[in-house]
């Protein structure tokens, strides 16, 4: 069961890449106001949702203590994450506001795994 649950943490930890990875490619064109949300995000942002969702029940299953309000809360960033980048795909220009609320709302996602123990 650690196999699998090391092997659904490294695919969340793709999403995660692909999700910040694509909205650090945009940094520059966010300057110039011609930042857009790229596929890549909307798929790392799905990733991070299913592998998360899996690595919920996985660790239930396996007996280890979820923290559900931590889950909760990085769920519901998330949520607001992936309605965002689902929203504003299909535009040729993302609000500067908007694009760096992705950001951001992606960076604190990562710092909640990490530091709330």
């Amino acid at each position: 069961m650690d196999v699998l649950i090391h092997f659904f943490v490294g695919l969340h930890i793709v999403g995660i890449a692909a999700l910040l990875g694509g909205f650090l490619t945009q940094v520059k064109a966010m300057g110039r106001g011609t930042a857009r949300f790229v596929p890549g995000m909307l798929h790392g942002a799905l990733t991070m949702l299913v592998t998360g969702a899996v690595l919920v029940g996985l660790n239930q299953a396996d007996g280890h203590h979820v923290d559900n309000i931590k889950i909760g809360v990085k769920l519901a960033l998330l949520i607001v994450i992936l309605g965002l980048v689902y929203v504003k795909r299909d535009e040729e220009k993302a609000d500067k506001s908007l694009f760096g609320l992705v950001g951001l709302l992606t960076t604190v996602n990562i710092f909640i795994a990490v530091l709330w123990t």
